[in-house]
């Protein structure tokens, strides 16, 4: 599904904070990326959904087989990508529910399809909120506008199951939960988990991990992958720290 190859980015005009990244991720798989501050974490999520603030200096990002290095952030959406921000935008005015009744005639519009009708979208939103014990009356409020830290994250993973991405890029989405909301959003992730598509966790923490269970972990450090394992180097990580991988 997503491939990348001797990935070298940077901020526009700075220094380079990629340092070729490879990776390979397949439909149905789970892969989570720890690593310590700086490591170029957050900026290779940015630079998969095509963030205009960083530029690609060398490699490829092949997404189904097709090099998205020049797609704009919307057609990467369009092809199935969704990232999830660390710290997401407020919209005021615009509710949740019209947003992403808005995102979801986008995708659809983009590939040819007429808007979802009312009823289909009324029964997916229950569905999804449901699953995420989401309240009607949080659906009515401005994105994201006085939400909690938990309450954008949850926002988020109400995004990405209405939407159902290809590939779901979940940047730190642990960060600021409690653990009744972290369990809830895993909850989410996992229910989202299928055959055809994919997830890529960001996060500092081995605590999500013990809901989520990745398929693969990688430690990032200065721009480069230095380590790959299964979820037991999580555990290893929460343990003794990275030191012993830089050193």
């Amino acid at each position: 599904m997503l491939k990348i190859n001797n990935l070298h980015a940077r901020i526009q005009d700075g220094a380079e904070i990629l340092k070729g990244i490879n990776l390979q991720i397949n439909p149905g798989e789970v892969h989570a990326i720890m690593g310590p501050n700086g490591a170029g974490k957050s900026t290779l999520a940015s630079v998969v959904a095509g963030k205009e603030e960083y530029e690609v200096t060398d490699g490829e990002i092949l997404f189904e087989g097709t090099d998205i290095s020049e797609d704009a952030p919307e057609e990467r959406a369009h092809k199935g990508i969704f990232l999830s921000f660390q710290y997401p935008v407020e919209i005021p005015g615009v509710t949740v529910t019209n947003f992403i009744k808005a995102a979801i005639n986008e995708n659809r519009k983009a590939k040819g399809l007429e808007n979802m009708p009312a009823k289909e979208m009324l029964a997916l939103v229950k569905e999804n909120s449901e699953k995420l014990s989401i309240k009607r009356d949080f659906l009515n409020r401005s994105l994201n506008q006085g939400f909690s830290g938990g309450e954008k994250k949850r926002n988020e993973i109400f995004q990405m199951m209405m939407l159902n991405p290809k590939l779901a890029i979940l940047d730190e989405t642990d960060s600021g939960l409690d653990i009744d909301a972290l369990r809830i959003v895993a909850d989410g992730v996992n229910s989202f988990r299928k055959e055809g598509n994919a997830v890529l966790l960001i996060t500092h923490y081995q605590r999500l991990l013990d809901y989520i269970e990745p398929d693969f972990v990688h430690v990032l450090a200065d721009g480069k992958i230095i380590k790959t394992g299964d979820k037991s180097l999580a555990l290893e990580l929460e343990e003794k720290g990275y030191d012993w991988l830089l050193n």
